[in-house]
């Protein structure tokens, strides 16, 4: 049934611009070709009803339709007989006032559509279409032929003629992220460049510079072709393709940032060694790039293996429910994601609806407050790991361990990316770290200096700012004199056996007593320390791991592996000159976790945090404020499968305590605890408020406005 069938009044209506605004809760089915002939629409109804989903995702053509298209080789599903099952599914969720997006894949077209159109294809080296490799019969398209950019394009156009929906979202738009060798993208590229396109097998060919920026100006510019077409038929309604962690970096700024409203991140569970914040992590590297866009983050129903992938099973329900908390406690709005509209196991609805209600509740209590913190993690674009098919990001086990430290440390933390590093967007901010940045850009470099000088707290990985040197070979430290390191050669590693030293006195020493040293990194940067910085650590001189009669120091040089230094305008620095964050990651010794968490301590200055939370277990923290207002959430991530696995149980957390400082002038307003409900018990003791907390189960969030008390502005602290 057809929007102008089944409600001819909404043809002329004009849904809102910013209707992405209030979709805060995603349903997403993905069908399958068998569903037509049994869908239950019931039962989605009453799944949609119980998670108080506000938005749907629906799978409606490319690939395959499951709607009576009109258009020339557009799959239609062999089951889908009479029936329009994404008609019946939109006007069920438009009974409910949700926003509908409507789902369409075009990475793969069938034998007809391949026959008729070679043209569409993906061609592999030796100049012959490529065929799916999970599926014969079935041929990848290219995103650079007319597959997309025609094909594609009437197909969401009409949709969106026909239905009542209010974006289109793509699924493996981007193809197999290789080279294809279509003629029409051969001819296409070297009109642009000059060039032949670069042969993939050989890595130094060198047409692979040009290639990488003309693929991705084209996929830019194929995002913005796809937004104007469905825009010109209804102007409200926004084509959004499917983003990764790199949310625009992958793609040109210039051109698609007006073009993504909002972000809806596939991360869709964690596997292997990912641990139990994962999911809080997209929230808050979304918002260091783009922190006035909402994010959703694609979770799926079942178990996440890259290899294996059990698409029809479903995850522990406490992995599922854990995933979600964790995520919308910083901002990553809730999405799930379920295969195949039949369900073989439905044990994943009660806590997916569980998980939702818990949004539902905090988004009512806290919605409106912004995510604020005193310390924030410098999200630097991975510029050695970026590849012709996209540009790297994120610091890898270097950041890992970071995160992780900062995690049990139970140091509340933000992102901010490199490309938005502003004066503005570190107001409020005491410490940056930076756990790994290479190759740092000199706008980068410049504003780190102006933020120490005027009061900031800096800790900086061993190569953060390093330019060369990765090789054995000296190269530059940009941020060196802000430090007070001066490079005196290259990194050197991997290493085994590798120690430092304690130098007496030095605040960053206490808690190691019995210690005489404790171990470094697998890897470490040579340098001295200048007149004006105090060395809190050195190294031990280099010696072998085995045989075992030969395991002793020997004497030599002891060059720093700490350093820090105190500015004039108050601010703090720190150098840890090993790959502290990637070796913690790798081996989860606790001196290197406690190292990293004391040097943000110390850079914060004798000032306390304005928010702690004590007691014992493992918790992830995050803070939102307004004015006169804030809210402390705490995420219970106790478990035994914190850091590798699903979640098989849920282990409460007793006797925490949230502790806020109180602002200038201002005295205690109401105290609340969102999910426990009621007012929580609260306590004044030298200017600050301790709110005990008896039971934390997946999360709880503690509440509190201010009243001033005199007419001067309380101070909050700044967004990240």
């Amino acid at each position: 049934m057809t929007i102008d069938e089944a409600q001819p009044e909404l043809t002329s209506a004009v849904r809102s611009p910013q209707w992405y605004l209030s979709a805060t809760r995603w349903t997403q089915l993905t069908l399958t070709e068998d569903d037509p002939s049994a869908l239950d629409v019931d039962f989605w109804v009453d799944v949609m009803t119980r998670t108080r989903s506000n938005a749907l995702c629906l799978s409606a053509g490319g690939y395959m339709a499951f709607y009576p298209t009109q258009i020339p080789y557009h799959y239609r599903s062999t089951h889908l007989g009479d029936r329009d099952v994404f008609g019946e599914l939109v006007e069920a969720a438009r009974g409910l006032d949700m926003h509908v997006m409507a789902r369409v894949d075009p990475h793969a077209v069938h034998a007809e559509a391949a026959q008729a159109h070679p043209e569409w294809l993906d061609h592999g080296l030796d100049g012959a279409p490529v065929e799916h490799e999970s599926m014969p019969g079935l041929w990848w398209t290219d995103p650079m032929s007319p597959s997309h950019w025609e094909f594609t394009t009437q197909i969401a156009q009409e949709i969106v003629r026909e239905y009542d929906v209010d974006a289109v979202f793509a699924n493996r738009w981007e193809g197999r992220r290789r080279v294809s060798y279509n003629p029409l993208t051969r001819a296409a590229f070297l009109s642009a460049t000059g060039q032949e396109l670069p042969v993939e097998t050989d890595p130094s060919d060198p047409a692979w510079p040009a290639f990488t920026a003309w693929r991705r100006r084209q996929l830019s510019e194929l995002v913005v072709h796809w937004d104007d077409a469905v825009r010109e038929i209804r102007p409200h309604v926004r084509f959004i393709p499917n983003r990764g962690g790199a949310l625009t970096r992958d793609l040109e700024s210039d051109l698609v940032e007006d073009r993504y409203p909002m972000f809806f991140v596939d991360k869709q569970g964690r596997s292997g060694l990912e641990a139990s914040w994962t999911p809080g992590r997209v929230g808050k590297r979304a918002r260091g790039l783009y922190p006035d866009r909402p994010v959703a983050l694609i979770t799926s129903v079942g178990p996440e293996d890259g290899e294996l992938r059990w698409k029809d099973s479903v995850a522990d329900p406490h992995e599922t429910r854990g995933l979600v908390v964790d995520g919308f406690a910083h901002g990553a709005l809730p999405w799930f994601t379920k295969f195949k509209g039949e369900c073989f196991d439905t044990r994943w609805v009660q806590p997916m609806a569980d998980a939702f209600r818990l949004h539902a509740r905090v988004e009512q209590a806290t919605g409106h407050l912004r995510h604020t913190a005193e310390v924030a993690l410098l999200d630097c674009v991975d510029r050695a790991s970026a590849t012709p098919f996209g540009q790297g990001h994120g610091g890898g086990a270097h950041e890992d361990g970071v995160y992780q430290a900062l995690i049990e440390a139970r140091i509340p933390f933000e992102y901010i990316a490199e490309e938005a590093l502003t004066a503005q967007r570190l107001r409020g901010v005491r410490v940056l770290v930076i756990p790994t940045g290479a190759d740092l850009v000199p706008a980068t470099v410049a504003a780190i200096e102006q933020y120490v000088a005027d009061g900031g707290g800096l800790v900086a990985g061993y190569d953060a700012g390093l330019t060369g040197g990765s090789d054995g070979s000296p190269g530059r430290l940009a941020l060196g004199d802000l430090l007070g390191v001066r490079l005196t050669g290259g990194v050197r590693g991997p290493l085994k056996n590798k120690y430092m030293s304690l130098e007496a006195g030095h605040p960053l020493t206490a808690g190691y007593d019995g210690a005489q040293r404790i171990l470094a990194g697998a890897h470490v940067l040579d340098i001295e320390a200048l007149p004006d910085a105090d060395v809190a650590f050195r190294f031990v001189p280099d010696y072998p791991d085995l045989p075992m009669e030969e395991v002793y120091p020997r004497p030599g040089p002891t060059p720093p592996a700490v350093v820090t230094r105190q500015h004039a305008g108050g601010g703090r620095t720190v150098h840890i000159a090993f790959d502290i964050g990637e070796v913690y990651w790798r081996a989860l010794q606790s001196d290197h976790g406690r190292l990293i968490a004391d040097s943000v301590t110390w850079a914060l200055g004798r000032q306390p945090s304005r928010v702690s939370v004590n007691g014992q277990g493992l918790v992830d923290l995050a803070v939102r404020e307004g004015e006169d207002e804030i809210a402390v959430t705490v995420v219970n991530l106790t478990d035994p499968m914190a850091m590798r696995g699903q979640r098989h149980d849920a282990l409460p957390l007793h006797d925490q305590e949230v502790v806020l400082t109180i602002p200038d002038g201002a005295e205690l307003g109401t105290a609340d605890l969102v999910i426990a409900g009621g007012p929580a018990r609260t306590e004044e003791r030298d200017g600050r408020l301790h709110i005990p907390l008896e039971t934390v189960d997946d999360l709880e969030v503690v509440h509190v406005t201010w009243t001033p008390t005199r007419t001067d502005a309380v101070q909050h602290g700044g967004q990240a």
